[in-house]
């Protein structure tokens, strides 16, 4: 599969002093003869926020249990810097870590589990007050200190696991799906919370989610997984637009794929309209077309291909208002089901289709995503 490396910018980072970059090699983890992980290889660079990837069971959460030390891979390397860390028990990694149900000490009052870690590493108690107030401050809880757990929100508990997962200033932070027990509105906002809290730190950060929106929105790099393998490594833009295999233009994003055939004189088309040259020499592969609801566009009855526009007439199925934008399902005259998004606003030509209705959709040929058929 294909892991490269694209551009990312350090600058946008303020990067801590104490951040750490990742190495991963060769990871491999089994049970039975299922494999959680499949000889991963992996760079995570210092101070950057990398987001793990993938459906339940694809190895995202394993990779990152290897990485606190909780799990003990059959074989590989994780390398903190130049330091080898395969043998290395977890408490002694100096990894902060926020775990899904934030596994917070209900007994205690909040400036208490924040400083729980200090107490652990012998910190002394004007520091440790010291550090408790800047960490609390940080994550916007000033003059909550006394509060039990049991007063907060979930968004406030959430904050107290970050604090406490940072307050000693660990090399690297790993996160859980943290957010997954919040509601829609409230992890929206955490979400850019922590984006901003990561660039205030510059600490380097391992997240896992199931939620490819959420990786979109968070990351600096996505490393999406399945059945343990890493299928791409890259930006987010990248990721989205050029997906390198069906599985991750599925993954990431609405899309549809349609089968692309080729022509005699090696280009490839669907449904008798040329897409595109093809991207390889020969033609013993099968390709697809990805296509995003999002590019394509009701477009006027006359619309006809030409160089920068690919065409389809369809039927609408239904129309669905969604507040900011309308959806619309739609078959092809192949019977091949495509879904159009489109501005939710009142004067929204979307909005206003009825099942059965004869359209024609369009989309730049610019917009285009060709995939090799299949997972490969």
């Amino acid at each position: 599969m294909d892991t490269s490396v694209s551009a990312y910018n350090e600058n946008t980072h303020v990067e801590s002093d104490q951040a750490l970059p990742i190495t991963i090699s060769g990871l491999t983890k089994r049970y039975g003869s299922l494999y959680a992980l499949n000889s991963v290889d992996l760079e995570i660079r210092s101070g950057e926020f990398l987001t793990l990837l993938g459906p339940s069971g694809s190895g995202k959460t394993t990779l990152l249990m290897a990485i606190a030390g909780f799990n003990r891979p059959d074989s590989g390397s994780i390398r903190f810097g130049d330091s080898e860390m395969i043998l290395m028990p977890p408490h002694q990694r100096n990894v902060g870590m926020v775990f899904q149900s934030y596994a917070l000490f209900p007994h205690m009052s909040v400036a208490q589990n924040i400083a729980f870690p200090l107490k652990l590493r012998g910190v002394k108690a004007a520091e440790r007050l010291s550090r408790v107030n800047e960490a609390l401050e940080t994550v916007q809880l000033s003059g909550l200190g006394d509060r039990t757990i049991d007063q907060l929100s979930g968004g406030q508990r959430q904050r107290v696991a970050l604090a406490r997962a940072f307050v000693f200033r660990p090399r690297i932070l790993l996160m859980d799906e943290p957010l997954s027990a919040l509601d829609k509105k409230l992890r929206e906002r955490m979400q850019i919370e922590l984006k901003q809290l990561h660039r205030q730190l510059g600490v380097t950060t391992v997240y896992v989610t199931h939620d490819q929106r959420e990786a979109l929105t968070m990351s600096d790099r996505i490393a999406v997984i399945n059945d343990g393998l890493l299928m791409q490594v890259d930006t987010p833009e990248i990721i989205y637009n050029q997906p390198v295999n069906a599985f991750v233009a599925d993954f990431i994003g609405e899309s549809a794929m349609l089968p692309l055939t080729h022509t005699t004189n090696g280009i490839l088309e669907f449904g008798g309209q040329e897409i595109v040259q093809t991207p390889v020499s020969g033609t013993d592969r099968t390709w697809s077309m990805v296509i995003r609801p999002e590019r394509l566009e009701i477009a006027d009855k006359q619309a006809v291909p030409n160089e920068s526009l690919i065409v389809f007439d369809g039927v609408v199925r239904e129309s669905v208002f969604q507040g900011e934008s309308a959806f619309v399902l739609l078959e092809l005259s192949d019977g091949t089901e495509l879904s159009l998004r489109a501005g939710g606003g009142t004067d929204s030509r979307a909005q206003r289709l009825q099942p059965g209705e004869q359209i024609k959709i369009s989309m730049q040929r610019h917009d285009v995503i060709v995939i090799p058929a299949g997972q490969e």
